[in-house]
């Protein structure tokens, strides 16, 4: 997998102080897309697993308080993403306990393969829905247009 931009702390992708990664790789090619540059699963720069390693660290870091962890694109469940992705959000569960797992993506819940599903069962967040330009509000919070829908798996 690859990723465009790595945050290790961001109060805009989420709720409260977040580490957020934005991987590569989306399929929808949403017309208005902000963030064009990360469609292609190529682009970017390789996930290492000293990125990992790093992301949970700053998230066990007492000198900020981070709530979680975001994960946006591209699609972070784009099917070249999804190993990586799950053995990320996995990890963040087992050793940050606390923290919680925000996620967008274009595919909606009921879109879900299965192994898309096995991620989703590690967020507590989901954002869903390709970003549709007639529908942009940029009043709306957390979404980009009408048609998403936040979905609060836990609290």
């Amino acid at each position: 997998m690859n990723y465009h931009n790595y945050l290790p702390v961001d109060v805009l992708n989420g709720e409260g102080t977040r580490c957020v990664l934005f991987v590569s790789g989306c399929e929808h090619h949403c017309r208005g897309c902000f963030n064009r540059s990360t469609w292609s699963p190529n682009s970017g720069t390789l996930f290492t697993q000293a990125l990992e390693d790093q992301i949970i660290a700053d998230l066990q870091d007492k000198r900020i308080k981070r709530q979680g962890l975001s994960l946006s694109g591209g699609d972070p469940l784009h099917p070249e993403n999804l190993s990586t992705v799950l053995k990320l959000v996995d990890r963040v569960k087992r050793e940050c306990k606390n923290k919680d797992i925000w996620m967008w993506t274009g595919y909606t819940l009921n879109e879900l393969s299965e192994d898309q599903q096995k991620v989703v069962n590690y967020v507590d967040v989901l954002i869903d829905g390709k970003f549709i330009q007639s529908q942009a509000n940029p009043s709306l919070r957390w979404c980009g247009s009408a048609n998403q829908v936040i979905h609060r798996f836990s609290t």
